[in-house]
């Protein structure tokens, strides 16, 4: 049996977006119940909302509601395998590492506050990154591996890792272990060595 919380998913499915009011008129519910689902559905993060949108005459603004981008999907993995099997060799991994990392300016920073940034930084690229110390130093963590569609035909991604690494914390950097090799399921880099 379908659920009215299931409708209102499969509606916003179809249209991409719309209001409580577009959905409680399609499916016939009324907007108090199509507003608890949607409320529960952004919690859970099946849903978003999209924008507020001024309503003509009287009355309230509406919110408009969307899947998040997350869900629709995209084509980069595509993309990113096409470049880099296009440019071959002729990639520098350490100029794309220096993009990546931009001007953080974490270097001059103190150890702490160097690797408390450059997590930071690393998370808004979705690297699930940590740090931790260790007896021989402190050691950079990643948890998940963004480039995971192409590091199997572009393992060189690894060494802009370590590259973006140096860069943001202004020091060398050694890969100890990579994720799916050796059963790691996580990939730990060590500072200074």
């Amino acid at each position: 049996m379908v659920t009215a919380r299931q409708k209102v998913l499969t509606y916003l499915t179809k249209t991409r977006t719309a209001s409580a009011r577009e959905v409680s008129r399609s499916l016939k519910r009324s907007a108090a119940t199509v507003r608890h689902h949607l409320r529960v559905l952004v919690a859970d993060g099946r849903l978003e909302l999209s924008f507020v949108r001024a309503r003509e005459g009287r009355g309230r603004p509406e919110k408009v509601y969307s899947l998040p981008r997350s869900a629709l999907g995209d084509n980069l993995a595509a993309l990113g395998d096409a470049v880099l099997s296009e440019a071959g060799t002729s990639v520098q991994m350490e100029a794309l590492a220096k993009r990546l990392a931009g001007d953080s300016g974490f270097s001059s920073q103190p150890i702490a506050r160097r690797l408390n940034s450059s997590v930071e930084k690393l998370n808004q690229m979705n690297y699930h990154a940590r740090w931790e110390a260790g007896p021989q130093g402190p050691r950079l963590i990643f948890g998940h591996c963004p480039y995971a569609a192409l590091i199997g035909k572009h393992p060189e991604l690894c060494q802009m890792d370590e590259a973006l690494l140096e860069q943001l914390m202004g020091d060398t950097v050694t890969q100890m272990f990579k994720i799916g090799k050796e059963g790691s399921s996580l990939c730990i880099f060590a500072l200074g060595r």
